[in-house]
């Protein structure tokens, strides 16, 4: 970093008081959308979901909403009021775990008006402890490993540096360290060739702190280009800012060699949400603009190579109709007072509707990419009739949220752990809703196991994991969250899945296609599986789930 000297020195005679601590965390969270597609990248498996960055980016955005119009000049009262904040917009397990992160800072904080050294550094070691007590089976080369090592190293330096920007500077290099050593700890991590993006994530936060003291940028990202599958445009429309109306999608053949640097930054002066990706020698830039900078990145464009392709889209148009079909209307069965109310999460209409004729009570859109906060999942059972509620999350990355929600209630609820859609289908067959609630949680979770779940997507980038070589742009399947075969087209990927699931030693396979998938097309392949499996029972679904062409319950 260059560093602005005279600006630093004026730092270190400041006291960082409650206000001094707001302008760094919004630092921070500055620093972190910037790079927030960088932090999605970093994906162990090339599936088109990585949505870490997003997750974290909108747990310390609502962290930040909490803040930013407190007027108390008191550390301890505006690390509380962060931390509360992001307790309840925590997103997917980084998120929850970042919230943890700020709730043991807040503790460590409390009673002190300003951030001296001692108190900097008893506040990065709550943070740690809180947060790996936060996890039942705390894994290291995670998020979890960064915070050990940065506080580890702050408690260390505490008797050595001056002040708490010292400190700062020492807990940003020992984050940067700790997030370069977690493919040796993790091995999947060394094997996707990526380190771990929650702890990356942490460290351009903490970074983001340290480069508006040093007079630094927070809008110029670190340069990627990604490739073009591996571009989450959809994620994009999660956290569009005031004033940016129009999303700009260009596809264009540089005429000689791209600039990276010159071209981030002349983007960086038109608009936000800045994305580039490249395959075969052709761009896309896609970035967020006013309404008077809409052509701006087109002319640009046009004046350093062949424009092949343009997209114009109002967001605020956009945005309205991702709230409509959000709350499409589906008819959910009404909650008698005393009775159980099942809250689930679903990443796609159909789901919804087939959840909906279970008996479940409220359905929270969620899935990969889309998490749902805290906040979300207890805002959809807390004005229900009912002190009894089970939670079914349906997805790995919020069961941690679930259990979040679980704990700011004073219902009774009961998560039942439900990694994906058809663990939460099979659970539903054990509902009574008249039951004891604990009862009926513990014949879900007995249920859930009964069922296999198989996916089919499109890698996004090339890579060997766990066996298995795959390029990008091939179909891939997952079965039971695990990497197993790579194919040239959907109908050979789910021939290669039903093979790895023995489906022959099963009875029913159901296929919930994507919103991407036709459904003559689906209904073609089901007639491919009759064929090749005539013991099955086949039946096909919509599940209108974005990115995964096919969720499949294979029992």
């Amino acid at each position: 970093m260059a560093i602005d000297t005279a600006r630093v020195e004026k730092f270190r005679k400041r006291t960082i008081d409650g206000q001094a601590f707001k302008r760094l965390v919004e630092a921070g969270l500055t620093w972190l959308r910037t790079n927030q597609q960088v932090v999605n990248s970093l994906n162990v498996f090339p599936v088109p979901d990585g949505d870490t960055g997003t997750n974290m980016s909108l747990t310390l955005q609502a962290a930040w909403n909490e803040v930013k119009d407190l007027g108390t000049n008191h550390l301890g009262e505006m690390a509380a009021a962060f931390s509360k904040g992001a307790l309840m917009g925590a997103r997917g397990n980084s998120g929850v775990i970042t919230s943890q992160i700020l709730r043991g800072f807040s503790r460590g904080v409390h009673d002190s008006a300003v951030l001296s050294v001692d108190a900097f550094a008893k506040a990065l070691g709550e943070a740690r402890d809180t947060a790996y007590k936060g996890v039942v089976k705390p894994v290291e080369g995670t998020i979890l490993t960064v915070i050990k090592e940065t506080a580890n190293a702050a408690e260390a330096a505490r008797g050595s540096v001056k002040d708490a920007v010292e400190l700062l500077e020492v807990a940003v290099k020992a984050a940067d360290e700790a997030v370069k050593k977690t493919p040796e700890m993790l091995p999947i991590l060394k094997q996707a060739g990526v380190v771990d993006s929650g702890g990356k994530g942490l460290y351009f936060f903490l970074e983001g702190m340290l480069r508006h003291i040093y007079g630094e940028s927070l809008e110029t990202p670190t340069m990627q280009v990604q490739p073009l599958s591996a571009m989450s445009l959809e994620g994009a429309m999660e956290d569009v800012e005031e004033g940016q109306d129009y999303e700009i999608v260009v596809d264009f053949v540089p005429t000689g060699e791209l600039d990276l640097a010159a071209f981030y930054g002349k983007l960086e002066e038109m608009g936000t949400s800045i994305q580039v990706g490249e395959g075969d020698g052709m761009y896309r830039m896609h970035i967020h603009v006013p309404t008077e900078n809409r052509y701006v990145p087109i002319d640009y464009i046009m004046g350093i190579g062949t424009v092949t392709k343009v997209a114009i889209e109002n967001l605020m148009a956009q945005m309205d109709d991702i709230q409509k079909s959000k709350t499409t209307q589906i008819q959910f069965g009404a909650v008698e007072p005393g009775n159980i109310a099942v809250v689930v999460v679903s990443p796609g209409i159909g789901i919804s509707r087939i959840f909906a004729s279970l008996g479940v009570a409220a359905v929270v859109a969620g899935g990969q990419t889309m998490n749902p906060s805290t906040q979300d999942i207890l805002s959809s059972f807390e004005n229900m009739p009912t002190d009894k509620v089970i939670i079914l999350p349906n997805n790995k990355n919020i069961v941690m949220a679930a259990n979040q929600a679980k704990e700011v209630t004073v219902k009774s609820v009961q998560v039942v752990p439900t990694r994906t859609v058809p663990q939460g289908l099979a659970a539903m067959l054990s509902f009574d809703p008249s039951g004891d609630v604990e009862a009926i949680a513990a014949k879900m979770n007995k249920a859930m196991s009964n069922v296999k779940t198989g996916e089919i997507t499109v890698a996004t980038r090339s890579v060997e994991i766990d066996g298995v070589t795959v390029k990008d742009g091939q179909v891939i399947t997952l079965l039971d969250g695990k990497l197993v075969a790579s194919e040239e087209t959907v109908e050979a990927g789910m021939l290669a899945l039903l093979e790895k699931a023995d489906a022959a030693e099963h009875e029913i396979v159901t296929l919930f296609f994507g919103e991407d998938m036709p459904h003559v097309e689906a209904n073609r392949i089901a007639d491919v599986i009759r064929v090749k499996y005539s013991n099955l029972e086949v039946e096909v679904q919509e599940g209108g789930q974005p990115h995964y062409q096919f969720i499949l319950s294979i029992e």
